[in-house]
C-alpha cells in the first residue's frame, strides 16, 4: 500500500472516531453513528465525503446534524469535508447499533425492536430482552405498557405509559 493510501485510510479512521462523538440533536444520549445515520466516510482528492442517511426524509434535525458533523470534522483538523445525503436505501431502525439501543434505554426511551428479525441483536435491560410488540418500560422494565399517542416529542417516537410504575416514556418507532 502506498504512503498516500495509508494516510487516507488513517484520515478516514480518525473521522469515524470523531463522528462517534457527534450527538444527535434530538436525542443527545446517542451519537449519529449509534443511530446508523452515518453510512460512509470516503477520502478523496477534494477532502472527506461524509455520507448521511436521514432518519426521515423530512427530519427537521438533518441540517443541524450536517452542520454538527462538518464542525466536528473541521475541529479535529480533518477537513476539508462535505456532507452528501443518501436517501436510498431508506434509513431503518435496524441500523441503530446495540450500543445505541442500550443508550436509548438508559436515557429513558424504549428502543425499537428489530424490523428484520434475522438481523436482530438482542439487548437486555433490567435483566430481560426488549420486546417489539409492547415496548418494555425503560425505567422499571415492566412489559405492562400502553400507547398514549402515536407521536411523542418527534415524529420518530410514540408516547407510552408504564402500567406498573405509571411513568410516561417515549418509544423509538421501528421503521
Amino acid at each position: 500500500m502506498h504512503a498516500a493510501d495509508l494516510a487516507q485510510e488513517a484520515r478516514v479512521s480518525a473521522a469515524w472516531k470523531v463522528l462517534h462523538t457527534v450527538l444527535d440533536p434530538e436525542v443527545p444520549a446517542v451519537s449519529v453513528c449509534d443511530l446508523g445515520i452515518v453510512r460512509d466516510v470516503v477520502a478523496g482528492e477534494a477532502g472527506l465525503e461524509i455520507v448521511l442517511t436521514p432518519t426521515y426524509s423530512g427530519c427537521p434535525a438533518t441540517e443541524v446534524i450536517e452542520s454538527d458533523v462538518l464542525a466536528a470534522i473541521d475541529a479535529a483538523g480533518l477537513g476539508p469535508a462535505r456532507v452528501s445525503l443518501r436517501r436510498a436505501p431508506a434509513w431503518t431502525t435496524d441500523w441503530i447499533s446495540a450500543e445505541g439501543r442500550r443508550k436509548l434505554a438508559q436515557y429513558g426511551i424504549a428502543p425499537p425492536g428489530m424490523v428484520d428479525k434475522d438481523a436482530a441483536v438482542p439487548i437486555r435491560f433490567f435483566g430481560r430482552s426488549m420486546n417489539i410488540a409492547t415496548p418494555a418500560c425503560p425505567r422499571c422494565g415492566s412489559a405492562q405498557t400502553e400507547r398514549l399517542s402515536a407521536f411523542g416529542a418527534t415524529a420518530c417516537k410514540a408516547l407510552y405509559r408504564c402500567l406498573a410504575c405509571r411513568e410516561p416514556f417515549e418509544h423509538f418507532k421501528p421503521i
